[in-house]
């Protein structure tokens, strides 16, 4: 567990929305840490974006690529679905870029997205210890668990049930979003 101090970035940071520049050199990004994100996913992002179900949000720290995160629109997860809340997916940001409040940046971003079409937002969390950091900061920014339980593959799990450990075991939250 990294316990170095937060520092913040004097540099510039600059979040727009993905555009046809990005989707290779994101994969490729990525790639250089040894993380696997096809370029294929972030055409998918920019298709969406542009049939408006989703929302891809590109950071970069003194014009260096640092992370994304989407919002959709049109999640899967029933518990979002079914209520017509967006969901934040997907937020990444590269390892040189952590700990220096670039997630928290692009999160206020997102939220402000979602806030133009909703009054809540979602949010799902891994449960394995991957997710440690993410669950701790969810939870301060003010996000509680929708009270459904957990999901496989956006299937809720019963009670006995075994699953696989991994990143598509699940733990919804919302957050009711302030006015603006």
């Amino acid at each position: 567990m990294n316990h170095e101090p937060r520092q913040e970035w004097n540099e510039p940071i600059r979040i727009r929305r993905l555009d046809e520049t990005d989707p290779q050199m994101i994969s490729d990004a990525f790639a250089q840490i040894g993380s696997v994100k096809p370029v294929g996913q972030f055409w998918q992002y920019l298709a969406e974006q542009a049939a408006e179900t989703r929302v891809c949000l590109v950071v970069a720290v003194d014009g260096q690529f640092a992370g994304y995160v989407t919002v959709n629109w049109t999640p899967t997860y029933p518990g979002l679905a079914e209520a017509g809340f967006p969901e934040i997916q997907d937020l990444n940001v590269l390892p040189n870029f952590r700990r220096r409040g670039i997630g928290t940046r692009l999160l206020d971003e997102a939220e402000q997205v979602a806030g133009e079409r909703s009054s809540v937002v979602g949010i799902g969390v891994g449960l394995h210890p991957g997710y440690n950091v993410a669950q701790r900061l969810y939870v301060k920014r003010g996000y509680v668990p929708d009270g459904r339980g957990v999901t496989y593959r956006d299937c809720y799990v019963e009670e006995g049930a075994k699953v696989l450990l991994d990143d598509d075991f699940v733990l919804h939250l919302t957050r009711q979003l302030p006015d603006r």
